[in-house]
């Protein structure tokens, strides 16, 4: 289970995150929306977030493998489409290293495998209380 608690105080926009560990992240609004472009906008968080775990998820596969993956690229877009109320997000993946086709197509599944990738996928709840 993952966990982060939240705050935001007089500074508009500005929000600080903790996770367990002390791990701290600002999140804020770009300045055409009134922030002060101090971190990473929510969305970019949530974009972020599939980036990273589609990352490691290579990395760990292919290292499992001994496979000679260098590096990976990604690119990952999040668009909201209002009017459908759809949320459409594109990820762009460039993988380096000496890789044949076969493994090629077995990291495009892994990577389609991810937790993230898995979260993003299926149904959501969010449930809301205070505290």
């Amino acid at each position: 289970m993952a966990s982060v608690s939240s705050s935001i105080k007089k500074e508009l926009y500005r929000v600080e995150m903790e996770s367990p560990s002390g791990n701290v992240v600002i999140a804020d609004e770009p300045l055409e929306s009134g922030g002060q472009d101090l971190g990473f906008s929510p969305t970019e968080l949530l974009a972020s977030a599939l980036a990273a775990c589609t990352s490691a998820t290579l990395r760990i596969y292919a290292d499992s493998k001994g496979w000679d993956l260098q590096e990976v690229k990604l690119e990952v877009n999040l668009q909201r489409d209002e009017k459908a109320n759809k949320t459409i997000i594109n990820r762009t993946m460039e993988l380096f290293g000496n890789l044949d086709e076969k493994q090629r197509d077995r990291l495009m599944m892994v990577a389609n495998a991810c937790p993230v990738h898995k979260i993003l996928t299926n149904p959501i709840e969010i449930n809301t209380e205070y505290a």
